[in-house]
């Protein structure tokens, strides 16, 4: 985790285990999922210590400050060194989890046309 080291920004993604693997991490730079200064950027980007990213995971957005570059995949112990989250963004995830947790979707739990067993019990009413 050196200063001088240079490391591109999919490869830090994966290293701070954003992504399960780099080709993840990949797609998501190339769809504008993951900004830094919130700016799009490219996969071959250098990441910077100080640099402030932006990564968007199906409906959470998570904002980072890197601490530490590498470009291996470590323990997560070693990988939550890499980045500080911001606190805007810890305050809207626990939000989101209570939302989630107390509040489900009535709509999430609907899987498509209705089977016939559904038809049935909805005539027997």
């Amino acid at each position: 985790m050196d200063d001088t080291e240079r490391v591109r920004i999919d490869k830090w993604l994966w290293a701070a285990r954003f992504f399960k693997t780099r080709s993840l991490a990949l797609d998501a730079i190339a769809l504008g999922r993951v900004r830094v200064g919130g700016e799009r950027v490219k996969p071959a980007r250098e990441a910077r210590i100080g640099d402030r990213v932006e990564i968007v995971q199906g409906e959470s957005r998570t904002v980072v400050v890197v601490q530490g570059l590498s470009a291996v995949r470590g323990p997560a112990t070693a990988a939550r060194l890499l980045y500080a989250e911001t606190t805007e963004s810890l305050q809207r995830r626990e939000r989101q989890a209570q939302v989630r947790r107390y509040g489900a979707e009535p709509a999430a739990t609907l899987q498509g046309r209705p089977t016939k067993r559904d038809r049935r019990l909805l005539e027997k009413l």
